[in-house]
């Protein structure tokens, strides 16, 4: 072996002594702690679906009667679109109980998530209930009866509520999952495509139920202006428009990583 060889062959062992362990040290830096992987996700879904519903709740109180449901449409629309775009890194941006339980039945969130996303939901409900009710005038809130669901007045309406909330909900949880989860579909644009879904949801139905597709939007408001009226209809209909949308992904639309049947 020449003295030039036997200097190259140094240099390249040099070269991959000093990289190894490079990568290994960078690998252990970029390993979630226990914090980033359970705790800062539930946070990000107290407050995501805080700033959501307080925005939300605000649009219907203080809402135009001439601009009739558009501005809530816009509201919640939005409001939803940017707590994703902003905090949907973190925890996956479900800011729903509804859109938890289909991305968990479609693989998409640990089930040790599960139950403490819907509890951070609620309570970012709470939340933002409590501080519309703070920025709002006495009679203004009265007569909205604090942001919550009254658009079911008899039983005579009870169906046509509860199929409305499914169909949307469906509707909704589907984009959720075919945009931002499944892989075969994921769009960088889900953010916007949700934010629409959810605004196209409140013109369409919103005169059948109120369009809620999120139980957390309705417990929240229900809490703080103690009005429970027909309440179980925005937790029946969303959680079963969710299994819907389960059902369809697992069996028909879902990728081959997703799909149970016809792989």
């Amino acid at each position: 072996m020449s003295a030039t060889e036997s200097k190259i062959e140094l240099c390249n062992m040099s070269t991959v002594s000093i990289a190894e362990p490079d990568k290994e040290k960078v690998s252990f830096h970029l390993k979630p702690n226990w914090y980033e992987k359970y705790a800062q996700p539930c946070i990000a879904e107290l407050l995501g679906s805080a700033l959501f519903i307080f925005v939300g709740c605000s649009s219907v109180i203080e809402n135009v009667e001439s601009t009739g449901r558009l501005q809530p449409a816009l509201a919640h629309g939005l409001a939803l679109a940017i707590v994703i775009a902003v905090l949907g890194e973190i925890s996956g941006g479900h800011f729903n109980p509804a859109v938890s339980l289909s991305v968990y039945l479609i693989g998409g969130l640990n089930i040790i998530l599960l139950l403490p996303y819907m509890v951070a939901q609620c309570c970012g409900g709470l939340l933002g209930a409590g501080l519309a009710m703070a920025i709002s005038t006495p009679v203004s809130y009265d007569n909205a009866t604090g942001g919550a669901f009254n658009v079911v007045k008899s039983n005579e309406q009870i169906y046509a509520a509860i199929i409305a909330e499914i169909v949307m909900t469906l509707f909704l949880t589907m984009v959720v999952c075919m945009g931002a989860v499944n892989g075969k579909s994921r769009s960088p644009l889900a953010p916007l495509c949700i934010g629409l879904t959810v605004a196209a949801d409140i013109l369409a139905g919103g005169a059948a139920s109120g369009a809620c597709m999120n139980p957390a939007r309705a417990f929240g408001p229900a809490v703080v202006a103690n009005y429970w009226d027909y309440h179980w209809i925005y937790w029946v209909g969303p959680m079963a428009g969710a299994l819907f949308t389960a059902f369809f992904i697992r069996l028909l639309l879902g990728d081959s990583k997703i799909r149970i049947l016809l792989k």
